[in-house]
C-alpha cells in the first residue's frame, strides 16, 4: 500500500514509538490521527507534525484502546477530520514488573496482571475489531487490499524476565493472534503484523541511570546501543508499503535475547 494521502491511526502517538512512527508516516504523505490517553501528548506531537508538513495533516484525538465507547469515537472523529483509515498502528501499552510472590511473602494482586492484560492484549483485539470492521466497508485497492495493521509486542513476548509474568503474558498474547487474525480477515483484504522490539531508547527508557541504559544497551550483540524510534517507526512503515507481508511477527532487537533477570 502506498502511504502517499491514506488516513492513519496511531495508537499511543503521544511518546515514544508511537510519536516516531506518527513522525514517518507524516514524513511519507499520510495524514496521521494521533490517538492517545494523554492529550498534552497528542496536542504537542500534532501540532509539530502540522507545522512540519502542512496544516490539517495531523490531528489529536483522545482514546483509552481498551474502552470500546472510547476507541469507536477515535475512529470516527479520525474520519472526520481526514476520511475512512485504512493503516492502524497499535502501539499502546502499558509494563509492569511484579513477583509472584513478593518479599513480604503475599502474592501479586491480580488486579496488577488484570490492567495489564486489559490494556496491552485486549486494547489490541478492541483497536483492531473496531479499525478492522470500518475498514471493510471500504473499497478494495491493489491486490484487493482495503488495510493493514501493524500491533505491538516485544522481546519479553519470547524471553520474559523475572517479574514480567503480566507484561510478557500480554504480549505473548498479541504476538499469538496475528496469524489467526491474519488468517481471519484476509477475506477482507486486511493485512496483520506484529513488531516485536527489543531495548529502545523512549521516554521510559530515558527515566533509568544513565549507567543502567549503558549496561542495557550493552548487553545487546549488535549494533551494541539501545534502538532508536525511529527504526522501528520505519519498520512499521515498511510493513504497509511491502503488500506480502501478513501474518508475521517481527523481531527488532540487534540479536537480543534477554537474561532471566
Amino acid at each position: 500500500m502506498n502511504i502517499q494521502g491514506q488516513a492513519a491511526l496511531v495508537t499511543g502517538g503521544g511518546s515514544g514509538l508511537g510519536e516516531a512512527t506518527a513522525r514517518e508516516l507524516a514524513r511519507l504523505g499520510a495524514k496521521v490521527a494521533v490517538l492517545d490517553l494523554n492529550m498534552d501528548n497528542a496536542e504537542r506531537v500534532a501540532k509539530d507534525i502540522d507545522a512540519q508538513f502542512g496544516n490539517g495533516c495531523a490531528v489529536a484525538v483522545k482514546c483509552n484502546v481498551s474502552d470500546p465507547d472510547s476507541m469507536q469515537h477515535a475512529i470516527e472523529a479520525a474520519a472526520a477530520a481526514h476520511g475512512p483509515a485504512r493503516i492502524l498502528m497499535q502501539i499502546a501499552g502499558i509494563g509492569s514488573a511484579k513477583r509472584v510472590v513478593g518479599k513480604d511473602g503475599n502474592a501479586a494482586p491480580l488486579e496488577d496482571f488484570a490492567k495489564v492484560i486489559n490494556v496491552n492484549l485486549i486494547g489490541t483485539y478492541n483497536a483492531a475489531r473496531l479499525f478492522s470492521a470500518a475498514c471493510a466497508k471500504l473499497e478494495p485497492m491493489e491486490d484487493g487490499a482495503r488495510g493493514v495493521m501493524v500491533f505491538t509486542a516485544s522481546v519479553a513476548a519470547f524471553d520474559g524476565q523475572v517479574g514480567q509474568q503480566a507484561y510478557s503474558a500480554s504480549k505473548a498474547g498479541v504476538a499469538g493472534m496475528t496469524l489467526p487474525m491474519a488468517r481471519d480477515l484476509a477475506q477482507h483484504g486486511i493485512r496483520v503484523c506484529t513488531i516485536a522490539p527489543g531495548l529502545f531508547k523512549t521516554p521510559l527508557m530515558e527515566t533509568l541511570p544513565e549507567p543502567i541504559q549503558q549496561s542495557l544497551a550493552a548487553s545487546i550483540p549488535f549494533p551494541a546501543r539501545l534502538g532508536k524510534p525511529s527504526e522501528f517507526a520505519e519498520l512499521a512503515c515498511h510493513i504497509v508499503t511491502n503488500n506480502h507481508l501478513n501474518g508475521e511477527t517481527i523481531r527488532l532487537d540487534g540479536a537480543l535475547r534477554m537474561a532471566p533477570r
